[in-house]
């Protein structure tokens, strides 16, 4: 079975996604199936079928959930150590280009969120910074072309 490595806070995010899809959304749909089932004919029943697809999308959700979760490796960034970037490393770079300061933190695919800085390990950039330390330069191909930033600082947090 894959394991998906995965910081504490993102497993905990996903754990009350699916507490909030099994508790609240599950029945929140089935009661507006009930009630569109009240209204008649089912087959011309646009709010009927919005209700079953959006049930349809929920289960397979906490399916996924519940897959993602039970194969989950918790990797505590504060407990790695070193000047290699490595999954977990906080890392700030600026963009040689622009000279615009970034951060960002190496997480699992699943915790990835671009908006709150959270970039996934599989990602072109967090890919060319995994084993480069501060100082280095890397090249990251991007739609617009290669863009190359430097690394000033690397944190385990």
């Amino acid at each position: 079975m894959q394991k998906f490595p995965m910081t504490l806070p993102g497993l905990q995010r996903l754990e009350e996604e699916h507490r909030l899809l099994k508790g609240t959304e599950r029945f929140a749909v089935i009661r507006a199936i009930a009630e569109a089932r009240s209204h008649g004919d089912l087959s011309e029943n646009a709010e009927y079928h919005a209700a079953r697809e959006r049930q349809s999308f929920i289960e397979g959700r906490i399916q996924e959930l519940e897959e993602i979760i039970g194969a989950v490796e918790i990797i505590d960034p504060a407990s790695i150590t070193g000047a290699h970037i490595k999954f977990g490393a906080t890392v700030e770079l600026i963009d040689e280009e622009t000279e615009k300061q970034s951060i960002y933190q190496i997480v699992g695919v699943h915790e990835a969120d671009i908006k709150l800085r959270r970039l996934s390990v599989s990602s072109p950039l967090a890919k060319a910074l995994i084993g480069k330390t501060i100082g280095d330069t890397v090249a990251v191909p991007t739609p617009g072309g290669d863009r190359s930033y430097e690394i000033v600082s690397v944190k385990f947090i």
